[in-house]
């Protein structure tokens, strides 16, 4: 059945969703389980000593062959060194992207129509090109590139959220994004203003406030534990603390779960407690949003509604702090985490619509090994001119394949093997 994927490459986390054709319409987006445990995948790389990519956190974190948080660095001058090789960050983005593809026309058995990432709103046209560029060296070239705020937009959109002019309020794991929106004359959405963005403020950061409460409240009995274990601090220590700050979204209280050396512990945390670890980073967050409207010229009452996204944003917190600041409508959906690609989908349903091209043939899977080998593929993305709010054309018939190149050195493993 013919489908669109939408992905959204986080600094934490990978998150996508297809679209498919249903009689005559694009279906509501669904989301791809990426992982067996999760419906996102860490965005960490591991390079294997024999040369291979694998997708996720691997079995045994080794620095030198490990890689996250890539996605910041695309633009930067000093690629990253990974096996002890340079590499530039734009590229395992798009190892990254190509992964997903491959994950998800092996699940459907065919290519997707079209392919829609979103980037941080920050991103200007220098780090665009230089994501294409990656893209289309590793084979991949029917992907169109769309802001953040557009994407996170598109999905409420689709939910029902009736409004024109919006805030888009974006928390992901260690990063936040404050961006404006519009409707457009052809009723999709456009950014506006100055986007504006802060680092090292996110879920991460509030899983290290939450660890260092129980770090407090165990003393000596976690020190001396961790000297034991030899792994200071405990590596179950910060998942347990994000599993916490996920049951206090609906929760009023919770336990944080760790194994010692000398038996299980329990340390109880409420909603309370957790929110005042937090607050000042949620207040920076919040202020950062109000300056961006107030930096378009806008107030509030101009704004239809705060749109969330991130894995972050069903913190209640946040939607107090920001009713209280902006007094407009907070929209949220269940699964903010996977918004921003959700919308992505919506997007790419766009790229091709009214209809969809119908592939001649099927594929199961996707060679990288044969670069002459005749496969299934796809049109070409539209043009870079297209991204911010203009309607991408209907992709052309001219369709190349996909293939990794054989002189890559970091080509994705294939096989099974621990892929997230």
């Amino acid at each position: 059945m013919p489908y669109v994927l939408g992905m959204d490459i986080g600094s934490t986390s990978t998150a996508a969703a297809v679209a498919r054709w249903r009689g005559e319409t694009w279906a509501r987006p669904e989301v791809v389980a990426l992982d067996v445990r999760s419906h996102v995948v860490p965005s960490v790389l591991h390079l294997s000593p024999d040369g291979s990519l694998t997708v996720g956190e691997p079995a045994s974190d080794d620095p030198g062959r490990t890689t996250r948080d890539f996605v910041r660095r695309v633009g930067d001058d000093v690629p990253l060194l990974l096996g002890g090789e340079p590499c530039e960050p734009q590229t395992l983005v798009a190892e990254l992207a190509i992964w997903v593809v491959e994950r998800v026309s092996a699940r459907e058995g065919e290519f997707a129509e079209a392919v829609v990432l979103s980037h941080p709103a920050g991103w200007g046209p220098h780090r665009r090109e230089l994501l294409h560029r990656a893209l289309r060296d590793l084979g991949l070239r029917n992907l169109t590139l769309l802001p953040r705020p557009i994407t996170v937009a598109e999905s409420h959109a689709a939910r029902g959220f009736p409004g024109t002019t919006a805030a888009v309020y974006a928390l992901g794991g260690n990063t936040f994004e404050a961006a404006l929106v519009r409707r457009n004359p052809r009723g999709t959405y456009e950014t506006f203003g100055l986007a504006q963005g802060l680092d090292a403020v996110g879920g991460s950061d509030f899983d290290e406030s939450l660890a260092e409460h129980v770090r407090t409240v165990l003393g000596r009995e976690f020190a001396g534990a961790a000297r034991r274990a030899g792994y200071p601090p405990l590596r179950g220590l910060l998942p347990a603390c994000d599993r916490a700050k996920r049951e206090l979204t609906v929760a009023t209280e919770t336990d944080v779960m760790l194994t010692l050396p000398t038996g299980p512990v329990r340390v109880p945390v409420t909603r309370a407690q957790f929110e005042d670890m937090i607050r000042p980073a949620v207040r920076s967050t919040v202020d950062l949003l109000v300056r961006t409207v107030q930096s378009a010229g806008l107030t509030p009452t101009q704004l239809d509604g705060i749109l969330l996204a991130g894995g972050s944003a069903r913190i209640p917190l946040v939607t107090d702090l920001l009713a209280a600041a902006l007094p407009v409508p907070v929209e949220v959906e269940p699964d903010p985490q996977s918004t921003a690609a959700a919308g992505a989908a919506l997007a790419a349903g766009q790229v091709v619509s009214p209809h969809p091209r119908r592939p001649a043939a099927v594929a199961t899977s996707i060679p990288a090994s044969e670069a002459g080998a005749a496969v299934p593929a796809w049109p070409h993305a539209a043009p870079e001119h297209a991204v911010h709010g203009e309607p991408p054309p209907r992709p052309p018939v001219r369709i190349t394949p996909l293939n990794l190149p054989k002189a890559s050195r970091l080509a994705l493993a294939r096989g099974r093997g621990r892929e997230g």
